[in-house]
Order: C-alpha cells, then sequence, then structure tokens
C-alpha cells in the first residue's frame, strides 16, 4: 500500500515552532524596546523614524475599521439578546457591574493619590503646562450622545454617536421584525468581514507591539519619568491592584472560578490592549477569549462591544482620581471631602464619555472641570501619557472579559468546563466571533 506524501506546509510545520501568541507580544515588546533605547542613546534617527512608521501603521490599521466595527458590532448585540433568555435582566446585571468595578477602581485610585501625593516635589509649574483644545463637559457630554447627521460619527470617530445609533438600528430591527431580516443578515455579514480584516491585523500585533515600544522609548527616553516618577508608578501599581487583585477577588468570590485560569484564557486580548492602547481595536479578541471562557456567545456579544465603549475602570477610575490629585498639588489647590466624591461620581457616571471623545484626555477634562481645577494641569500630563495609557488600556480590557463572566456565573448560563480549560495560547483566525447565520427576527 502506498501512503500518501505529507504536504510540504505539513512538513513545514512540523520543522517551525508555533510560537504563542503571548510569546510573539512578548518578543515584539522586548525588541521594540532595545532598539528604542539604541535609537535614543546613539541618536540613530533613521532608525528612530523607522519604529514610528511602523507603529503609525499598525495603528492606522487597526483605526481604519473602528467606526464600522462598533456600529454593526452594537446593532448585532442588541439583536442577539433576542436569543438570550432574561435578556433585560442580564443587561441590567451588566451595567450594575460595570458601575461598581468603575466604583472600586475609583476608591483605589483615590486611596493611592492620597498616600503617595504625585504632585508634590515634582517642580512643575503652571507654565509647564497647556490647556487641551478639547474639553470634556456634562453639557457635551449629554448633547454630544445624538448625532447630527449619519456622516460625521464614522469620519471623525465619535464613538459615543455611533454606539447611541446602533442601538436606535438594532431596537428598529427587533420591532420591526421580519421584514428587517435582510438588513439583519447583511449586518452580521458585514460584521464578519470587519472581524476578519481586523483579526489579520490583530495578527500584526507583535510588529506593531515593536514600533509603539521603540517609539516611545526613543522619543521620550527615561528621563522623562524623574518628574512624573510617582504619578507613573501611582497610574500602574493602582491599575495592578485592580487587575491582579480586585478582579482575581471577584472571580473567585462571586464567580467561584479559578482566576489563573482567567489570566491564561484572556491574557492574549490583555497584551494587545497593552501595546495597541485601544479597547475598541482589541474588541474581537476580547470578545473571543471572553467567550473561550465559558461566556455564551449570545450574550458576550452584547457585554464586551458596550464594555469597550463604555467600561474603563484604568482610563476613566484609576486614572483621573490620580490626575485630580496630581494636578491640585501641582497648582496647590486643597481639595476637600466633597471633591473626591465628586471624582467618583465624574468616573462611575461619566465614563463613557471616554468613548465619545478622545479617550483619558477627556474624561480628565471633565473631572478638573467639575472640581474646578485649572485645565492647564492636562498639558502637564501629556507628555507623559503614552507610558501610562498602555496599563491604562490593559486594565479596561481585562474588566471588560471579566464583567461577563461574573455575570455570566451569577446567572448559571457560564460554561465552567470551557473555562477551565480555556487556552490563550491558540488563537485560530478561522474562529467566529458571531452568529453567522442569525436567526429569524420575530415579529
Amino acid at each position: 500500500m502506498s501512503s500518501t506524501p505529507p504536504s510540504p506546509t505539513a512538513s513545514l510545520r512540523g520543522r517551525i515552532p508555533n510560537v504563542p501568541f503571548w510569546a510573539q507580544i512578548l518578543l515584539g515588546l522586548v525588541l521594540g524596546a532595545l532598539l528604542g533605547w539604541a535609537a535614543k542613546s546613539g541618536d540613530i534617527s533613521w532608525l528612530s523614524t523607522t519604529l514610528g512608521k511602523v507603529g503609525d501603521i499598525f495603528v492606522q490599521l487597526l483605526m481604519l475599521v473602528i467606526a464600522p466595527l462598533v456600529f454593526f458590532a452594537i446593532l448585532v448585540s442588541i439583536t442577539n439578546l433576542r436569543n438570550v433568555s432574561n435578556a433585560a435582566r442580564l443587561a441590567t446585571r451588566t451595567l450594575m457591574w460595570f458601575m461598581i468595578t468603575s466604583l472600586i477602581a475609583v476608591v483605589i485610585g483615590l486611596g493611592i493619590g492620597l498616600l503617595t501625593d504625585p504632585g508634590a516635589g515634582t517642580g512643575l509649574t503652571a507654565a509647564d503646562g497647556a490647556e487641551p483644545k478639547k474639553h470634556g463637559s456634562w453639557i457635551d457630554f449629554l448633547t454630544g450622545i445624538v448625532p447630527t447627521d449619519i456622516v460625521t460619527p464614522f469620519t471623525e470617530l465619535k464613538v459615543l454617536q455611533i454606539v447611541f445609533m446602533a442601538v436606535v438600528v438594532g431596537v428598529a430591527i427587533l420591532k420591526v421584525g421580519e421584514k428587517a431580516q435582510p438588513v439583519l443578515t447583511l449586518s452580521h455579514s458585514v460584521l464578519e468581514l470587519l472581524q476578519k480584516a481586523l483579526w489579520w491585523v490583530i495578527k500584526l500585533a507583535p510588529l506593531g507591539t515593536l514600533g509603539l515600544v521603540g517609539t516611545a522609548i526613543s522619543t521620550y527616553g527615561w528621563n522623562l519619568l524623574s518628574k512624573y516618577a510617582t504619578f507613573t508608578a501611582d497610574i500602574y501599581v493602582g491599575c495592578a491592584i485592580v487587575m491582579f487583585g480586585v478582579y482575581p477577588l471577584l472571580l473567585a468570590g462571586v464567580a467561584k472560578v479559578n482566576p489563573l485560569q482567567f489570566f491564561k484564557g484572556a491574557w492574549p486580548a490583555i497584551q494587545l490592549a497593552f501595546v495597541s492602547r485601544s479597547s475598541v481595536g482589541t474588541m474581537p479578541l476580547t470578545q473571543k477569549v471572553t467567550e473561550r471562557l465559558g461566556v455564551p456567545k449570545e450574550y458576550a456579544s452584547f457585554a464586551v462591544p458596550f464594555g469597550s465603549t463604555t467600561k474603563m475602570d484604568g482610563c476613566a477610575s484609576i486614572y483621573p482620581a490620580i490626575a485630580a490629585i496630581f494636578v491640585a498639588q501641582v497648582f496647590d489647590v486643597p481639595l476637600e471631602v466633597k471633591d473626591y466624591i465628586l471624582i467618583a461620581f465624574v468616573s462611575v457616571i461619566g465614563s463613557a464619555a471616554t468613548a465619545g471623545l478622545t479617550g483619558a484626555t477627556v474624561m480628565l477634562t471633565l473631572t478638573l472641570s467639575t472640581l474646578g481645577l485649572p485645565m492647564a494641569g492636562v498639558g502637564l500630563l501629556l507628555a507623559i501619557d503614552p507610558i501610562v495609557d498602555m496599563m491604562r488600556t490593559a486594565t479596561n480590557v481585562a474588566g471588560q472579559s471579566v464583567v461577563p463572566i461574573l455575570v455570566a456565573a451569577r446567572e448559571g448560563i457560564l460554561d465552567r468546563a470551557a473555562y477551565a480549560t480555556a487556552d490563550g495560547s491558540r488563537l485560530e483566525d478561522g474562529e467566529s466571533r458571531v452568529d453567522a447565520q442569525p436567526q429569524p427576527v420575530a415579529a
């Protein structure tokens, strides 16, 4: 009998080890740091430029699909909820846990800021800062939800307005019923195409990591950290406490699952968030690892997209709390108990502003304006923002996966066997993140 010879592809796979995704990103991070240090210390301009271009192209590819991805992901997530029993209760409990974890995070941020005095002894003055071009205010937040047209939110990436339109269309599809089935089928198909395209970009993350980390080090070096050492350490420590302390306690105490298994399954998404600094750009991978951790696809396709645009424990809770204390100390403005309560209120209620405008910077302006602190304080923190943003975003994404697990476990719909065997090292391109065959819409 003659046996079929192995294909060249199979032979090649046998010779080349399958490097886990997390290891690829870690390698990119290490090489980026080394190349960035070499470019900075040796004043190698061409290397700095090359690293910058590699990082910029990766970010541009991510940003290219974010607007349509958010729209169709939210739209499909709304329609998917009809396949989930007790959908209203699931949505309510998801939002409740968003708020609970945000409150815990902001309290931790305030505690760290009060213990360490991040703005004391920095030598920074008002002259070192500049008022930002964009401010966050409650009026902007409330009026900015509803778009004036259907094009501008996509061209200017006004995510909160995109979410608003997607929710309206999704609810309308459910209300219209069977006549809207072609629109829903098209939406599923477009979302599959967008996720496939973004998945190709995600697989370039090791190269993107190399460029982004290398650019940060070659541009800022290590000297920048001296004046902001306490502030930077506070952000990283606060985020680490939430990510590796609070979340594991909630997973063990509320969901009754092994916290170490969560990090084993979710680590690829957390890593990508760290280097890409984009919760929305990481959303398909976040949803994928959340499903692998046993959360039903119909519920995960609702919770993760909404979390990616509104659940920001790093950017909207820890960061504005510590940053507000930093700015108040630099400008010698005393804060009272009511001010700390306001910070907590802004963090819990106003976190959606991070999706609607320009991330943590606008969230900070919203906090400072509420407290009556100088807006020039934002300018003091812009230089250090790329460095702290990596840890902030990683914390955001970890929370966006933790909350669906908590809710699913409490509702008895978590696949505990899948959770116990989840492995984030093998992320196959062909796996579907949405239901490719949408169920008919009931009239």
